[in-house]
């Protein structure tokens, strides 16, 4: 108990919070001077952040007295997260995480492809679902142009990509086909991309949204079990306001909002390094504190993202160790605990009670 107390004083590198308020109390072992300390994240940890942590942990503990070894195991496991009442989870999925705007030209699709290989170097086991059915461009931005195979069950195979599972309408059509289709076509047909994917044990399937706040949004919130959503903006005052839109959009259907993300925050000149807020400076901050939602980081407007995604290499997986992977990897980190801190979905332990 006294351990554990102390570990409250103790703010963990890069993750920035103590051990007790990320993961509650932690199987402590105390053998006359040696201690040994079990921990279980609830988000995904890269091996060298794990490595980091144990070090700060090992010195803390043993300036304590009577202690003169430490022993840190390191676990993670990301479980499921509540969702919205009455909508049952997906088979092979812990966490569904919406990327949403409300706002067009904002950078979204691309975020969402960034964020999802960045969870997945952090070591999670992450799918990606392009959710606009009227122009689908993760295809493109994965440079995945095959077809799923559509098995005799009628599920579908997601196709893989840079590691990821993915899953498109872009893979079902060719790129010249307009989906001229009304909404309950475009309803139906999300409905079907997300539930006959054979999705695989994912820790967590990213789901690039459309602008707006219609049928698909609607749909989402509706039939698709989303444990939360993260909003994307630039500075400016015309994006803040549909962006905020989208957000108590989603809120109104109960749906949690994990946080707000500010694309195109600056431009940095690649001759002489000056950097220049060219949509205004601040918004993203702003309309954060308004709405009450943490600011989960700011990307700059960068012509490296634009070529990499054209090219069907998304920065994190094109130049991982580059400053715009860190910054990717970062915001991902974030958004996993402050997920790995809501409510834990409690539904798949319940017994299936059939009445005859």
């Amino acid at each position: 108990m006294i351990i554990e107390q102390s570990l409250k004083n103790l703010v963990l590198p890069v993750l920035n919070q103590d051990l007790i308020s990320l993961v509650g109390a932690p199987n402590i072992r105390v053998d006359n001077t040696t201690v040994q300390l079990s921990i279980t994240f609830g988000f995904p940890l890269e091996t060298s952040l794990r490595t980091i942590i144990s070090a700060a942990l090992q010195e803390y503990l043993r300036q304590l007295a009577g202690v003169e070894q430490v022993s840190i195991d390191i676990q993670c496991r990301v479980r499921a997260h509540a969702v919205q009442s009455g909508v049952s989870l997906l088979p092979g999925v812990n966490n569904v995480i919406a990327v949403a705007s409300g706002k067009g030209g904002v950078g979204k699709s691309t975020t969402a492809v960034n964020l999802a290989l960045a969870l997945q170097q952090q070591g999670a086991r992450v799918g990606l679902l392009d959710a606009d059915i009227y122009g689908p461009n993760q295809p493109l931005m994965l440079g995945a142009n095959g077809r799923p195979e559509i098995r005799e069950d009628k599920t579908i195979l997601p196709l893989m990509a840079h590691g990821l599972q993915t899953m498109s309408i872009g893979y079902l059509v060719s790129e010249a086909t307009p989906m001229v289709w009304r909404g309950p076509m475009i309803s139906a047909a999300l409905q079907q991309l997300v539930r006959d994917t054979r999705w695989d044990n994912l820790d967590y399937l990213i789901v690039d949204l459309p602008p707006g706040t219609g049928d698909i949004q609607l749909t989402l919130a509706k039939k698709v079990p989303v444990t939360g959503v993260v909003m994307v903006t630039t500075p400016q005052n015309v994006a803040l306001l549909d962006v905020r839109k989208g957000l108590e959009m989603f809120r109104k259907v109960d749906v949690n909002v994990l946080g707000m993300i500010e694309n195109m925050s600056t431009h940095v000149c690649s001759q002489c390094g000056h950097a220049q807020p060219l949509f205004g400076e601040g918004g993203g901050q702003r309309l954060a504190d308004q709405c009450q939602v943490p600011l989960l980081g700011q990307l700059p407007l960068s012509i490296e993202i634009c070529q990499d995604s054209d090219r069907g290499c998304p920065t994190v997986a094109a130049n991982p160790s580059g400053d715009l992977a860190q910054r990717y990897r970062d915001i991902a980190l974030r958004i996993a605990i402050h997920l790995s801190l809501q409510k834990l979905n409690y539904a798949s332990k319940f017994p299936k009670i059939v009445v005859e």
